[in-house]
C-alpha cells in the first residue's frame, strides 16, 4: 500500500519524530495544532492510522490502554509504568525466545513484543516523598485515590459500557443527559486516570481498569 504524504501527514510525522516520545494521538494534536490549527482530532486520529498500517510509524497498545505511537521503527521494546502511564524504550539485545513446534499450535511466527511494566524513577521519589510527608504528620501512608469517582464520572463510564462499541460524547451526553462539554470535562479526567481510551475518530471506550474502578 502506498500512501500520498500530504502536508498534514508530514506534520504529523515530523512532530512526532520531534518529540522523541511515545504520543498518544491526543498529545500529538496538541502539538500539531499549534502549527496547523484549522487541523481537527479526527484527521490526526485517521492519518496515525494510515501511518501505521503503512509502517512508517509503530502502533502500541500497552495493558489495554490508550493508544500511543512510535517514530523509531528499529526492533526495540519498551517498559511501561504502572502509575503515571509513561512508555520507555527497552534496548534488551537479542532476547529471542525459542518455542518448540508444539508450543506454537500451528502458527508462523512473523514477529515478537516483549511488554515490561513497573515504576518509573519519577514515581518511585514521589511516592517517597508522600511516604515522608506522612510519617512527618504522625499518620499512615495510604493508598492514593485513583479510584475516588464523582457521581457525573461515574455516568460517563456507565454509558460507556452499556455500548457495544466506542462511542462519542454527543452519544454520551444524550445517555447522560450532561451538557456535551460537561462529558468532555469528565473524559480528560478519566483518561487521565487510565479509565478511558480513544480508539480512534473521537470516539471513547472505558478500559479494563475502568470497569473495576466502576465495580469498585
Amino acid at each position: 500500500m502506498q500512501l500520498r504524504m500530504t502536508s498534514q501527514r508530514e506534520l504529523i510525522l515530523r512532530e512526532l519524530k520531534k518529540s522523541k516520545k511515545h504520543l498518544t494521538a491526543d498529545e500529538l494534536y496538541e502539538r500539531v495544532k499549534k502549527l496547523m490549527p484549522r487541523i481537527s482530532l479526527a484527521t490526526v486520529y485517521r492519518n496515525l492510522e494510515l501511518l501505521s498500517d503503512v509502517e512508517l510509524i509503530r502502533k502500541l497498545e500497552v495493558s489495554g490502554r490508550q493508544k500511543r505511537f512510535d517514530s523509531e521503527l528499529e526492533d526495540h521494546d519498551h517498559i511501561y509504568c504502572v502509575q503515571c502511564h509513561c512508555i520507555e524504550n527497552l534496548n534488551i539485545g537479542n532476547n529471542t525466545v525459542s518455542l518448540a513446534a508444539g508450543h506454537m499450535k500451528g502458527y508462523t511466527i512473523t514477529g515478537r513484543r516483549l511488554e515490561v511494566t513497573g515504576i518509573c524513577p519519577r514515581c518511585q521519589r514521589k511516592q517517597i516523598k508522600k511516604d515522608g510527608k506522612h510519617s512527618k504528620g504522625g499518620g499512615t501512608v495510604g493508598c492514593a485515590k485513583k479510584g475516588v469517582l464523582s457521581d457525573e464520572q461515574k455516568e460517563v463510564l456507565v454509558a460507556m459500557k452499556n455500548c457495544d462499541e466506542p462511542c462519542a460524547s454527543k452519544d454520551i451526553a444524550a445517555a447522560t443527559g450532561l451538557e456535551t462539554k460537561q462529558v468532555s470535562c469528565r473524559i480528560t479526567a478519566l483518561k487521565k486516570k487510565g479509565y478511558v481510551e480513544s480508539p480512534v475518530r473521537c470516539k471513547y471506550a472505558i478500559t479494563n481498569d475502568g470497569i473495576t474502578a466502576l465495580n469498585a
